[in-house]
């Protein structure tokens, strides 16, 4: 049957435009799911059947037509940079892989449209050349895409100022629904938060317009503290004066940075980083207040240096988690949101019951206008069990957890709109052939253990 269909495929678009080469579906197949022991387990043996690589909107609309007539599932992709399994079939089917949609279209005074495969690096890069800049984007950056961005990522290098994706950080998309017609939607407004983070399960995503903002220069630092807490308090502190324009408060507790191999040189053992993009002018205030809790500069690039070579910003956020993965030992992570008034007190409850079996790691980010701390503690891995009882002891303390473990959408903790997501999912995709099996079937249970 799957033979036959392929078949069909290949006549319809050219068998030069169908790939079905074992090892180039399995890659296209994979994200980062590996972050997780339990999602590998989990997802290891999940691959596609085939994958396209649509040019054009016409050519995807053709495929679309294909798999419906045909009830073939189909799984949209970027550059794979997720790390929930978001972009892994879960029932074989057809990879879209959508890089080739990849038009910058226009860029404006206030905003840029963009097709959904345009790299967010090489956006920000042309953006910057024109002097405009990105408000948000992940520390993939260079390899991620706007598509894949929008609806599996959330926030990132930015976020300290602009929030998260749902701050307002997306105008519009156009959202090709899978049906006998497939039609072609502009969604706007309020309606665009249905559509962001959603692994792409209510319609495949192929245009957006993001907001954009004056180029401003900023100087990259590494602050190095005796003590974490030292850290964090200096961090907190930043964060909140206005007077510091800031694109990046990012905090890691000694040992994560033994692991970031392109900084050992630079880094002092034993003392927690804070990594920092404010803009030049902030230096000397930012200083004052890095004294202020026995803080060091350790590093710093320069604002003429941005984006040239090393960058800070390859160390944090998840980047974090990929240094400790590769040179530390059965090493994975959570995503959590510490209670901004108890955050010191809830790190000690922590520490006393698991030591270092948590390691903690903060980015500072607006949720709301709001500075909040959230978090992404590298964990030593033991076991699932150990791992769902560090879960119930973060949320006993008062942190809120954030699931990673799990690549069902809306199990790992967002706030999303599950009700209205499910009810466009029956409307743009009503015979379910899209990333089919990540929207879970009870949408009210808050951990899928």
């Amino acid at each position: 049957m799957i033979k036959l269909w392929k078949e069909r495929l290949m006549e319809l678009i050219g068998e030069e435009n169908v790939i079905v080469k074992d090892s180039a579906i399995d890659r296209l197949s994979k994200d980062f799911y590996w972050y997780s022991p339990i999602l590998f387990e989990e997802l290891k043996d999940k691959v596609a059947d085939c994958a396209v690589v649509p040019k054009t909107i016409d050519e995807l609309t053709k495929i679309i037509r294909f798999a419906v007539k045909n009830r073939v599932p189909l799984t949209p992709r970027g550059a794979g940079t997720g790390n929930y399994g978001q972009g892994i079939p879960l029932n074989g089917g057809i990879i879209l892989d959508l890089t080739k949609l990849n038009q910058i279209v226009q860029i404006n005074e206030k905003d840029v449209r963009v097709q959904a495969g345009v790299k967010l690096g090489l956006l920000e890069k042309t953006l910057r050349k024109e002097g405009k800049e990105l408000r948000i984007y992940p520390s993939t950056f260079m390899k991620s895409t706007v598509g894949g961005f929008l609806c599996g990522g959330s926030g990132g290098i930015g976020s300290i100022r602009w929030g998260n994706l749902w701050d307002g950080n997306v105008l519009e998309v156009t959202i090709l629904t899978v049906e006998e017609k497939p039609q072609l939607l502009t969604i706007k407004d309020e309606e665009v938060l249905d559509y962001i983070h959603n692994y792409g399960t209510t319609g495949i995503l192929v245009e957006a317009v993001l907001p954009i903002e004056s180029r401003t220069e900023w100087s990259q630092y590494i602050m190095s503290f005796d003590t974490f807490h030292e850290a964090v308090m200096f961090s907190d502190e930043l964060s909140r004066d206005e007077a510091i324009t800031k694109r990046l408060v990012s905090v890691c507790e000694w040992p994560i940075p033994s692991h970031f191999q392109q900084l050992k040189k630079y880094l002092v053992e034993d003392k927690s980083i804070v990594m920092l993009e404010i803009t030049e002018d902030a230096e000397g205030r930012m200083k004052e207040l890095s004294e202020k809790y026995g803080g060091e500069q350790s590093f710093y690039i320069p604002a003429s240096k941005y984006h040239k070579g090393l960058k800070v910003s390859d160390f944090t956020w998840n980047h974090a988690t990929l240094w400790a993965h590769k040179h530390g030992e059965n090493m994975t992570y959570l995503q959590a949101r510490f209670d901004t008034e108890k955050v010191l007190e809830q790190m000690r409850r922590i520490r006393e019951v698991f030591g270092y079996e948590v390691q903690f790691h903060f980015e500072y980010i607006k949720i709301e206008g709001n500075v909040t701390p959230t978090s992404l503690p590298v964990v030593i891995y033991k076991s699932k069990e150990r791992l769902y009882e560090i879960i119930e002891f973060f949320e006993e303390v008062g942190v809120t957890v954030n699931n990673p473990h799990t690549y069902l959408l809306g199990f790992g903790g967002y706030n999303l709109r599950m009700e209205k997501i499910t009810s466009l999912k029956e409307k743009n995709d009503p015979y379910d052939l899209l990333n089919r099996g990540k929207i879970p079937k009870e949408v009210n249970v808050k951990l899928a253990k």
